[in-house]
């Protein structure tokens, strides 16, 4: 199984890309985990505890459970995704049944941060894009897909996004093998990422 890892600054575009790749490479041979599922469980807070939690830092994945779901995958096993809700800000009760496949892409803000997940990733990428458009891109998504208002928006870029991505993301992509520069077209990153999959496919 080759496992990509695609890390970056939020909205600069991982989960196109991750798409993108899909689309080419056949959505059956290629299975998606995106870290956005393995947010820690928040049940056990109140709703306005949930919302000033800090999401942008590291402490807020489940690392254990994405590494054993990961090793799972790459063990030939299917694995129970937790699904989160970006309006309760806490997982669901439901959860989607996700089966190993040639091709596994996890794609999230700190998919390069954790060793034991580098070492188990054969392709490390990191996509940037500049500050002011990953900004534009975070609030048009975040109005349009999670409901969120403007004031929020720009609070948490502000205390938590900005400074955390700053500190713990960046300095991530010292670990990728390829940097993707996604400020206009990245087509050349992708057909070349595609590439590489579509010969582990062949050879596996």
């Amino acid at each position: 199984m080759l496992l990509i890892a695609i890390a970056g600054g939020t909205a600069s575009g991982k989960t196109t890309i991750a798409k993108n790749i899909i689309e080419i490479l056949n959505s059956n041979k290629v299975s998606l985990i995106s870290m956005d599922s393995y947010y820690v469980d928040l049940s056990h807070l109140s709703f306005e505890e949930r919302k000033k939690f800090n999401f942008d830092h590291p402490n807020s994945i489940d690392w254990d459970l994405l590494y054993t779901h990961l090793d799972s995958l790459i063990s030939g096993k299917p694995i129970k995704k937790p699904i989160y809700s970006f309006t309760e800000y806490t997982r669901k009760e439901e959860f989607e049944l996700v089966y190993p496949n040639s091709v596994v892409i996890l794609e999230g803000l700190f998919a390069l941060y954790d060793e034991r997940i580098r070492r188990m990733s054969k392709i490390k990428i990191f996509v940037e894009a500049p500050d002011d458009i990953r900004l534009i891109r975070r609030i048009y998504r975040d109005i349009k897909e999670r409901g969120r208002d403007i004031d929020d928006i720009i609070e948490q870029y502000v205390n938590f996004v900005r400074p955390m991505y700053v500190e713990f993301i960046e300095p991530t992509k010292k670990y990728a093998d390829i940097i993707i520069q996604n400020e206009k077209n990245f087509k050349a990153a992708i057909e070349l990422l595609t590439a590489l999959a579509e010969r582990h496919i062949i050879w596996t």
